[in-house]
């Protein structure tokens, strides 16, 4: 496989391709073909190099939460009391085990953690935020900001 810096430079109709396929995943090679204003054997070339290449890592399904029964999503920051290794990793490995964080950023400033908190409501959040976070012996401080709604969101 070869890495996204062995890929020659990406190009204007690369650019196209990943835009369109970030919104639009499941589109037809034939359909993405047309739209970029390529033939579709230049096209699929083109995908598959960029996925060999690591540009595209993968397809998912977007699931809003509001689909899965959750009606209450926060951010919040997460401010560590020891910060070693081993607190890093530990903090991390409950991240991974709760079901209710969908993301997980370790970031630079004044606290360690980002994290994109779904439940099912305000008690389910109250539930996390003090039975998991509040029993973690590394966690110093949280910050809780809650969605209020989403104008713009273009995760992929």
């Amino acid at each position: 496989m070869q890495s996204v810096q062995q890929m020659t430079q990406i190009d204007q109709k690369d650019r196209q391709i990943l835009r369109i396929l970030s919104v639009e995943g499941r589109i037809s090679n034939l359909e993405l073909a047309e739209r970029v204003s390529l033939s579709p054997s230049a096209t699929s070339r083109r995908v598959q190099a960029l996925e060999a290449a690591g540009v595209i890592a993968g397809y998912r399904a977007i699931l809003p939460p509001e689909g899965r029964g959750l009606g209450f999503v926060a951010y919040m920051t997460v401010g560590l009391s020891v910060h070693t290794k081993r607190a890093q990793e530990a903090f991390e490995r409950a991240m991974r085990a709760a079901p209710e964080v969908r993301e997980c950023h370790n970031i630079t400033g004044a606290v360690e953690y980002l994290l994109r908190v779904e439940a099912a409501d305000l008690r389910a959040y109250k539930r996390f935020h003090t039975d998991i976070l509040g029993a973690l012996p590394q966690v110093a401080t949280l910050t809780t900001y809650v969605v209020m709604g989403s104008p713009k969101d273009e995760r992929a």
